[in-house]
């Protein structure tokens, strides 16, 4: 008789639905800790290299970094003890030469020793100086006196203009001199002991839009000395793709069907490169190693609508769609806000024949219909429906998540599920197991999970310890990757906090630090 009742309860065991036969992790149940943390500041180990002036690998100085000078008395330009070396005794104007132009690139000045009187900064223009863009910090022996932005056409000065902040708080000009280009937009800091101070911060867009494509091929960059009397010595000048102030909006870069891209063993990443403003941000690209904490910035991507600009947007989800062969993704339009009297932010379909991961890169940029007050989009391709979902932020009395559908990944989509009840922000879709959820950022000091594609509230993501404290906001991204077998752990977390960089002025967005988290059940 117990040999039938076996058999009896193997044939229901085999007709049990599947799910009910293998156990499924529930995300509410996971327990992520906290395993490093680290803010990224101009981090010199992480700069992509784009061109630099270093006296001493210089032979031949007129013709590696040419001079040109503007008064008829010239400066003495030398190369004397490893140092580039700009002297003169008399009223001065000077230009040295040092690599071509990238409007999303940042410049650097390190400084040996100044004496006189005089400016010393930043000189980018066309080979026949019809239209040049100045931003030069004066001084008084080595005492910081003013801080200026001139944009000149060939029909005459547009702006002379002092762009100086936090006056008080810089006097002594020693160390190193960075500034970092935004595109529509620039912040200049003085670096001597401790964190970059700034100390100059322009929005110029309105007198010249150096995002036009003209001007990336054309414009040259070059060492600007002005001086009355005095010298000013250099130890190198540097340009490059940096990391700016802080890092945010961090996602992992997926195949079409979401399945988060694990190549060349490390983990593949969007993250904003942080500036000041709305329209100041730059789309990186990051990679790391799961088991490690290793993040390393591989590049920029900047984005092509065709009508002559190169627009820096951000908060992308970037995938590589393999039935295609082609990298496409979702990318937020906040370059709308340097021309808000013309533009309208919107989501943008972006699309590359070239892997976009690395080096300067642009991607091709369109509109979809998707206007208005959304961000933070997550697309992926749900086989089980044969459609197009994504998971984005919209407006509605504060951002909230929904879900839209299409039979297309870059047109006609509707929604389907949301708004949900709580504050939303960087919105994904991951898998748990075998199962498809969704996470939210929100401003309640929670991360909540939802089910896809409903979007019903399922609970929240549990941390030892959270990337924010008792003071700061929480709108975090929560970022999510499950690995497959064969590694330390399941689950790995890649969030940022929100702690703006100290001494910008006005509205600005210059968080955060990476905080990496390990998954377990």
């Amino acid at each position: 008789m117990k040999f039938f009742n076996y058999i009896f309860l193997f044939v229901v065991l085999l007709t049990l639905p599947l799910e009910i036969a293998v156990s499924q992790t529930h995300p509410d149940k996971l327990n992520f800790v906290r395993q490093g943390v680290q803010r990224m500041i101009f981090d010199e180990d992480q700069s992509i290299p784009l061109a630099g002036l270093y006296p001493k690998k210089i032979i031949g100085l007129s013709s590696m970094h040419p001079v040109k000078h503007y008064r008829d008395n010239h400066a003495d330009v030398i190369i004397r003890d490893e140092k580039l070396v700009v002297q003169s005794k008399q009223e001065s104007q000077t230009s040295i030469w040092f690599g071509g132009f990238n409007p999303f690139a940042t410049y650097s000045i390190d400084l040996n020793s100044l004496s006189g009187n005089g400016q010393v900064g930043f000189q980018f223009s066309d080979a026949a100086n019809e239209e040049q863009f100045f931003v030069a910090i004066g001084f008084n022996d080595s005492t910081l006196t003013e801080v200026t932005l001139r944009v000149v056409h060939k029909s005459g000065i547009v702006t002379d203009e002092s762009i100086a902040v936090n006056p008080d708080e810089n006097k002594s000009l020693e160390g190193k001199i960075i500034l970092q280009m935004l595109g529509s937009g620039l912040t200049l800091y003085l670096q001597n002991q401790g964190l970059p101070k700034v100390i100059g911060q322009s929005d110029f867009n309105t007198y010249i839009d150096l995002r036009k494509k003209d001007y990336l091929h054309s414009f040259q960059s070059n060492l600007f000395v002005k001086l009355r009397e005095g010298h000013v010595q250099i130890n190198k000048i540097e340009m490059a793709l940096t990391t700016g102030v802080g890092l945010s909006d961090i996602r992992a870069i997926t195949y079409e069907n979401g399945e988060p891209m694990l190549d060349q063993g490390r983990l593949w990443y969007t993250m904003s490169i942080r500036g000041r403003a709305l329209p100041h941000h730059i789309q990186g690209v990051f990679s790391m190693n799961p088991t490690v904490f290793d993040p390393k910035l591989e590049g920029i991507i900047v984005f092509d609508r065709n009508d002559g600009l190169l627009r820096n947007e951000i908060a992308s989800h970037l995938f590589y769609d393999r039935n295609d062969k082609i990298w496409r993704g979702i990318t937020t339009g906040f370059s709308a806000f340097a021309n808000p009297d013309k533009e309208e932010k919107q989501l943008l379909a972006i699309e590359s024949q070239q892997d976009p991961r690395f080096g300067f890169s642009t991607m091709s940029a369109s509109p979809f219909g998707i206007v208005g007050d959304i961000e933070d989009p997550h697309i992926l391709f749900d086989s089980a429906v044969n459609k197009w979902r994504m998971l984005t932020c919209e407006n509605h009395d504060g951002y909230k998540a929904v879900i839209l559908e299409s039979d297309h990944w870059n047109k006609d989509y509707t929604r389907i599920a949301g708004p949900v009840e709580h504050n939303s922000t960087g919105t994904s879709i991951q898998k748990i197991g075998d199962k498809r959820y969704a996470f939210s950022g929100s401003s309640e000091r929670e991360i909540f999970i939802y089910t896809y594609p409903d979007l019903k509230e399922v609970g929240n993501l549990n941390m030892d310890l959270p990337p924010w404290d008792d003071t700061s906001g929480t709108r975090v991204w929560p970022n999510i990757v499950q690995l497959p077998d064969g590694y330390p752990f399941k689950y790995v977390a890649l969030m940022m906090d929100r702690f703006n960089y100290p001494g910008l002025q006005g509205p600005n967005w210059s968080y955060g630090a990476l905080y990496l988290y390990h998954g377990y059940d």
